[in-house]
Protein backbone atom coordinates (compact mmCIF):
# COMPACT_ATOMS: atom_id res chain seq x y z
CA UNK A 1 0.00 0.00 0.00
CA UNK A 2 1.22 3.49 -0.88
CA UNK A 3 0.53 6.88 0.64
CA UNK A 4 1.57 10.23 -0.84
CA UNK A 5 2.30 13.39 1.14
CA UNK A 6 4.26 16.60 0.60
CA UNK A 7 7.33 17.69 2.55
CA UNK A 8 8.12 21.42 2.76
CA UNK A 9 5.80 21.99 -0.24
CA UNK A 10 8.57 21.07 -2.70
CA UNK A 11 9.02 17.32 -2.21
CA UNK A 12 6.83 14.25 -2.57
CA UNK A 13 7.16 11.64 0.18
CA UNK A 14 5.93 8.15 -0.71
CA UNK A 15 5.46 5.66 2.12
CA UNK A 16 5.18 2.03 1.07
CA UNK A 17 3.81 -0.67 3.37
CA UNK A 18 4.45 -4.11 1.90
CA UNK A 19 5.16 -4.27 -1.83
CA UNK A 20 3.82 -1.97 -4.53
CA UNK A 21 4.62 -0.17 -7.80
CA UNK A 22 4.92 3.56 -8.43
CA UNK A 23 5.30 5.58 -11.64
CA UNK A 24 7.20 8.88 -11.60
CA UNK A 25 8.71 11.43 -13.94
CA UNK A 26 12.05 9.97 -15.05
CA UNK A 27 14.90 11.14 -12.81
CA UNK A 28 12.63 12.54 -10.07
CA UNK A 29 14.00 10.34 -7.23
CA UNK A 30 16.10 12.27 -4.70
CA UNK A 31 16.34 10.00 -1.61
CA UNK A 32 15.04 6.89 0.12
CA UNK A 33 15.26 4.90 3.34
CA UNK A 34 14.37 1.39 4.50
CA UNK A 35 15.49 -1.23 7.00
CA UNK A 36 18.23 -3.60 5.82
CA UNK A 37 19.41 -3.60 2.22
CA UNK A 38 17.86 -1.34 -0.38
CA UNK A 39 14.52 -2.89 -1.35
CA UNK A 40 13.40 -0.75 -4.29
CA UNK A 41 14.59 -0.42 -7.87
CA UNK A 42 14.06 1.85 -10.88
CA UNK A 43 13.54 1.14 -14.55
CA UNK A 44 12.67 3.29 -17.56
CA UNK A 45 9.17 2.72 -18.92
CA UNK A 46 9.64 2.22 -22.65
CA UNK A 47 6.04 2.07 -23.86
CA UNK A 48 3.70 3.01 -21.02
CA UNK A 49 2.34 1.82 -17.68
CA UNK A 50 -0.36 -0.35 -19.28
CA UNK A 51 0.05 -4.09 -18.71
CA UNK A 52 -1.31 -4.95 -22.15
CA UNK A 53 1.37 -4.61 -24.88
CA UNK A 54 -1.13 -3.53 -27.53
CA UNK A 55 -2.60 -0.83 -25.30
CA UNK A 56 0.89 0.31 -24.33
CA UNK A 57 1.91 0.69 -27.99
CA UNK A 58 -1.22 2.66 -28.85
CA UNK A 59 -0.76 4.81 -25.77
CA UNK A 60 2.85 5.56 -26.66
CA UNK A 61 1.85 6.52 -30.21
CA UNK A 62 -0.92 8.80 -28.95
CA UNK A 63 1.43 10.54 -26.51
CA UNK A 64 4.07 11.16 -29.17
CA UNK A 65 1.55 12.49 -31.70
CA UNK A 66 -0.09 14.84 -29.20
CA UNK A 67 3.06 16.08 -27.47
CA UNK A 68 1.93 14.59 -24.15
CA UNK A 69 4.84 12.14 -24.04
CA UNK A 70 6.00 12.04 -20.41
CA UNK A 71 9.29 10.16 -19.79
CA UNK A 72 8.22 7.70 -17.09
CA UNK A 73 10.17 5.72 -14.52
CA UNK A 74 8.77 2.61 -12.83
CA UNK A 75 9.66 2.22 -9.16
CA UNK A 76 9.25 -1.33 -7.84
CA UNK A 77 8.99 -1.34 -4.05
CA UNK A 78 9.70 -4.71 -2.42
CA UNK A 79 8.96 -4.04 1.24
CA UNK A 80 8.43 -1.20 3.67
CA UNK A 81 10.21 1.98 2.60
CA UNK A 82 10.04 5.76 2.32
CA UNK A 83 11.17 7.43 -0.90
CA UNK A 84 11.31 11.08 -1.94
CA UNK A 85 10.80 12.78 -5.32
CA UNK A 86 11.10 16.34 -6.63
CA UNK A 87 11.59 18.35 -9.81
CA UNK A 88 13.79 21.47 -9.85
CA UNK A 89 12.22 23.03 -6.77
CA UNK A 90 8.68 23.12 -8.17
CA UNK A 91 5.80 22.99 -5.71
CA UNK A 92 4.12 19.61 -5.29
CA UNK A 93 0.38 19.01 -4.86
CA UNK A 94 -0.94 15.58 -3.84
CA UNK A 95 -4.43 14.43 -4.74
CA UNK A 96 -6.07 11.20 -3.53
CA UNK A 97 -8.63 10.24 -6.17
CA UNK A 98 -11.87 8.53 -5.23
CA UNK A 99 -12.95 5.45 -7.18
CA UNK A 100 -13.91 6.53 -10.71
CA UNK A 101 -12.69 10.10 -10.22
CA UNK A 102 -10.69 11.62 -13.10
CA UNK A 103 -7.87 14.14 -13.18
CA UNK A 104 -6.98 15.92 -16.44
CA UNK A 105 -3.47 17.37 -16.37
CA UNK A 106 -0.70 18.54 -18.68
CA UNK A 107 1.97 15.83 -18.91
CA UNK A 108 4.69 18.30 -17.92
CA UNK A 109 2.89 18.79 -14.59
CA UNK A 110 2.83 15.10 -13.60
CA UNK A 111 5.37 14.12 -10.95
CA UNK A 112 4.09 10.69 -9.90
CA UNK A 113 1.06 8.42 -9.70
CA UNK A 114 0.24 5.05 -8.15
CA UNK A 115 -0.62 1.92 -10.12
CA UNK A 116 -4.26 2.27 -9.06
CA UNK A 117 -4.53 5.01 -11.72
CA UNK A 118 -5.25 4.36 -15.41
CA UNK A 119 -3.01 6.68 -17.44
CA UNK A 120 -3.96 7.77 -20.96
CA UNK A 121 -4.06 10.70 -23.38
CA UNK A 122 -7.24 12.07 -24.89
CA UNK A 123 -8.19 14.85 -27.26
CA UNK A 124 -10.16 17.84 -26.02
CA UNK A 125 -11.64 20.48 -28.29
CA UNK A 126 -10.77 23.36 -25.99
CA UNK A 127 -7.09 22.47 -26.14
CA UNK A 128 -6.67 24.47 -29.34
CA UNK A 129 -6.88 27.62 -27.23
CA UNK A 130 -4.21 26.61 -24.74
CA UNK A 131 -0.46 26.47 -25.18
CA UNK A 132 -0.30 22.69 -25.52
CA UNK A 133 -2.71 21.93 -28.35
CA UNK A 134 -5.59 19.50 -28.61
CA UNK A 135 -4.73 16.89 -25.98
CA UNK A 136 -4.37 16.37 -22.26
CA UNK A 137 -3.21 13.52 -20.04
CA UNK A 138 -5.86 11.72 -18.02
CA UNK A 139 -5.60 9.62 -14.87
CA UNK A 140 -8.66 7.68 -13.70
CA UNK A 141 -8.87 6.03 -10.28
CA UNK A 142 -9.55 2.31 -10.47
CA UNK A 143 -8.60 1.44 -6.88
CA UNK A 144 -8.69 2.85 -3.36
CA UNK A 145 -5.00 3.81 -3.38
CA UNK A 146 -5.15 6.08 -6.44
CA UNK A 147 -2.72 8.92 -5.73
CA UNK A 148 -1.46 11.61 -8.10
CA UNK A 149 1.26 14.19 -7.44
CA UNK A 150 1.35 17.23 -9.73
CA UNK A 151 3.87 20.04 -10.13
CA UNK A 152 3.19 23.79 -9.93
CA UNK A 153 5.28 26.88 -10.51
CA UNK A 154 4.69 28.62 -7.19
CA UNK A 155 2.16 27.97 -4.44
CA UNK A 156 -1.02 26.61 -6.05
CA UNK A 157 -4.55 27.89 -5.67
CA UNK A 158 -7.38 25.36 -5.43
CA UNK A 159 -10.84 26.35 -6.67
CA UNK A 160 -13.91 24.14 -6.32
CA UNK A 161 -17.61 24.48 -7.09
CA UNK A 162 -18.54 21.02 -5.81
CA UNK A 163 -20.44 22.45 -2.83
CA UNK A 164 -21.15 26.02 -3.96
CA UNK A 165 -22.14 25.27 -7.59
CA UNK A 166 -20.46 28.56 -8.51
CA UNK A 167 -19.09 29.34 -11.96
CA UNK A 168 -15.30 29.00 -12.11
CA UNK A 169 -13.39 31.08 -14.65
CA UNK A 170 -9.64 30.69 -15.13
CA UNK A 171 -6.85 31.56 -17.55
CA UNK A 172 -6.00 28.41 -19.57
CA UNK A 173 -2.27 29.13 -19.32
CA UNK A 174 -2.46 29.10 -15.50
CA UNK A 175 -4.36 25.81 -15.24
CA UNK A 176 -2.44 22.85 -13.85
CA UNK A 177 -5.26 20.30 -13.73
CA UNK A 178 -8.93 19.73 -13.02
CA UNK A 179 -10.59 16.89 -11.11
CA UNK A 180 -14.12 15.53 -11.20
CA UNK A 181 -16.34 12.55 -11.90
CA UNK A 182 -15.75 12.07 -15.60
CA UNK A 183 -13.72 14.38 -17.80
CA UNK A 184 -15.53 17.61 -16.76
CA UNK A 185 -13.98 19.57 -19.61
CA UNK A 186 -14.42 23.35 -19.46
CA UNK A 187 -16.24 25.61 -21.85
CA UNK A 188 -14.33 28.38 -23.59
CA UNK A 189 -15.44 32.00 -23.41
CA UNK A 190 -13.85 34.57 -25.71
CA UNK A 191 -13.76 38.33 -25.24
CA UNK A 192 -12.71 39.62 -28.65
CA UNK A 193 -13.65 43.06 -29.94
CA UNK A 194 -12.32 45.56 -32.48
CA UNK A 195 -9.68 46.61 -29.93
CA UNK A 196 -8.18 43.13 -30.15
CA UNK A 197 -7.36 43.63 -33.82
CA UNK A 198 -5.52 46.91 -33.30
CA UNK A 199 -3.29 45.54 -30.57
CA UNK A 200 -5.30 46.93 -27.65
CA UNK A 201 -6.50 43.65 -26.16
CA UNK A 202 -6.89 43.30 -22.40
CA UNK A 203 -4.62 40.26 -22.34
CA UNK A 204 -7.52 38.09 -21.18
CA UNK A 205 -9.18 37.35 -24.51
CA UNK A 206 -10.24 33.81 -23.63
CA UNK A 207 -10.93 31.83 -20.47
CA UNK A 208 -11.95 28.37 -19.32
CA UNK A 209 -15.29 28.18 -17.50
CA UNK A 210 -16.95 25.47 -15.44
CA UNK A 211 -20.57 26.10 -14.48
CA UNK A 212 -22.49 24.90 -11.45
CA UNK A 213 -23.90 21.87 -13.26
CA UNK A 214 -20.33 20.59 -13.74
CA UNK A 215 -18.88 19.96 -10.25
CA UNK A 216 -15.11 20.19 -10.48
CA UNK A 217 -11.97 21.06 -8.53
CA UNK A 218 -9.39 23.13 -10.43
CA UNK A 219 -5.75 23.67 -9.45
CA UNK A 220 -4.08 26.77 -10.86
CA UNK A 221 -0.59 28.20 -10.49
CA UNK A 222 0.49 31.85 -10.02
CA UNK A 223 2.45 31.67 -13.25
CA UNK A 224 1.17 31.69 -16.82
CA UNK A 225 2.75 29.51 -19.46
CA UNK A 226 3.95 31.22 -22.58
CA UNK A 227 1.63 30.37 -25.38
CA UNK A 228 -2.01 30.68 -26.32
CA UNK A 229 -3.40 32.74 -29.19
CA UNK A 230 -2.32 36.28 -29.92
CA UNK A 231 -4.74 38.16 -32.14
CA UNK A 232 -3.64 41.71 -32.97
CA UNK A 233 -2.33 44.04 -35.64
CA UNK A 234 0.92 46.02 -35.35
Amino acid sequence: MLTFETVNELTLKVTCTGSDVLFTKAGAFIAGENAGGKNYKFEKVLLGPQNNIGQALLGQLARRVTGENLPLMKVTLNGDSVTYYANYGQHVVVYHLEQGETISVESENILAFSQDCDYSVRFIGVGVLSQKGLATSTLIARGKDAYVAVLCNGNPIVLSNVMSQDTLSVDPDAVVCWVGNGHCDPQVTADISWKTFIGQASGESYQFEWHGNCPVTVIIQPSERRGGISVSMD
